[in-house]
């Protein structure tokens, strides 16, 4: 594939240097009871020493986070802080989405060549969520609103319906199967235990120190708290919440973080522990599906992030998507043609958990690590986001100079 496809063809990934936290469960571990943006920063730092990259390197950094935190108003500058560079940076969201937005405002950022290395940091953390007071201005009296993330995890302004539903509805208008359904959710979940057999989780997920204001250890995180052994029968037992939705047919939410840099070719060389591993970002697409309807979304992003670029699936080494429902999965394999075998074979959100802004940058990571393993290829990376949005990217992984 010529670099004329690619949408930012000074734009690469330094392969390696990068790092998730595991995703502990809301309320399951030390991460309900820190500063996430602070732990995110000094996370970062650990994660960029293991890998050996000099920190004095980043130039600029991007971070995502969907969850207000205490001295959110300062975002970027202060996380830089953090992590112990005094370097610029904004802060961005867009739902689930974020994580993957995140990287393609970076490569934005060096395409363009504002800056030539920049880093990607995103976090967020369910567990003890702030309550937002608003003034309703609009009202016969200025009454106060009391709002937090749970409210917008369970209603849809636009489309006046909560997410659940959502998954209901599109199960219903694609005639999906329940007992599929299910066998989808027993193959993720044999995906994901695979590779923690494999070590292969090993070379994406950093255990980290969470330790209080007075510098004193609160917990170590060294596991993807929340994760479960499930059975058939115990999936065929639970009661339908929606058309092909149960506890078990859904994710669940979760704390944690994920880092990683974009820079240019000759950087990324220089910054990655194997050089000879090149990763460029090629494209990315966004779609909105009907509403009510957020599942549809990521296939109709996929389809039209093809159309631009000319790719078919066929073309596609690594498929990973971001599945908060089963059911995501499940239409994208029927109206794609696809078999859902096939995708997230390194595990995926649907069993790990989603805490929203760093859930496609574990992802994106999991997906290149996979590309790397199968000798190169496209990496083909979607999710759904808020009010029925779909997002999609492709990035491609050469080795050694041939890519596949």
């Amino acid at each position: 594939m010529s670099d004329s496809i690619s949408m930012f063809p000074r734009a690469w990934i330094p392969y390696g240097a990068w790092g998730s936290s595991f995703f502990p469960a809301w309320q399951t571990s030390a991460l309900a009871e820190v500063n996430i943006g602070q732990f995110a920063g000094e996370a970062m730092n650990r994660i960029l020493g293991l890998r050996r990259v000099p920190k004095s390197e980043l130039e600029y950094l991007v971070i995502g986070s969907t969850i207000p935190w205490h001295w959110k108003f300062w975002n970027a500058p202060l996380v830089a802080s953090c992590l112990g560079v005094r370097i610029p940076g904004f802060h961005l969201e867009q739902a689930c989405a974020t994580g993957l937005q995140a990287v393609i405002h970076a490569a934005a950022e060096v395409q363009s060549g504002s800056h030539d290395v920049v880093g990607v940091l995103t976090f967020d953390r369910t567990s003890d969520s702030p309550v937002g007071v608003f003034p309703e201005r609009r009202a016969h009296r200025r009454t106060m609103a009391l709002c937090d993330v749970w409210d917008n995890f369970g209603f849809d302004p636009a489309a006046g319906q909560a997410m659940i539903a959502t998954a209901g509805n599109a199960a219903r208008k694609h005639g999906l199967d329940r007992r599929e359904v299910e066998e989808l959710v027993l193959c993720r979940y044999q995906q994901y235990f695979d590779a923690k057999a494999s070590g292969f989780l090993d070379r994406v997920l950093v255990p980290l120190d969470v330790l209080n204001a007075q510098g004193r250890l609160l917990g170590r995180i060294d596991a993807d708290l929340g994760v479960r052994r499930i059975t058939r029968d115990g999936l065929r037992a639970m009661r339908e919440l929606d058309t092909c939705v149960t506890t078990g047919l859904q994710t669940h939410a979760a704390d944690g973080m994920a880092a990683l840099l974009v820079t240019t070719r000759d950087k990324a060389q220089q910054l990655s522990p194997r050089p000879e591993i090149a990763i460029q970002c090629v494209a990315k697409a966004e779609a909105r599906a009907h509403p009510a309807l957020m599942p549809e979304a990521p296939t109709l992003a996929v389809q039209k992030l093809l159309a631009k670029t000319g790719l078919t699936l066929a073309d596609v080494a690594v498929v990973k998507s971001h599945n908060p429902f089963a059911v995501n999965d499940a239409i994208f394999a029927k109206v794609m043609g696809y078999d859902w075998r096939n995708m997230n074979r390194s595990g995926c959100s649907l069993v790990w958990g989603h805490p929203q802004g760093p859930t496609l940058t574990r992802l994106l990571i999991e997906g290149l690590e996979e590309a790397v393993d199968r000798g190169g290829g496209l990496m083909l990376l979607f999710g759904c986001a808020a009010g029925d949005v779909g997002i999609a990217a492709l990035f491609r992984v050469s080795e050694g100079g041939r890519s596949q």
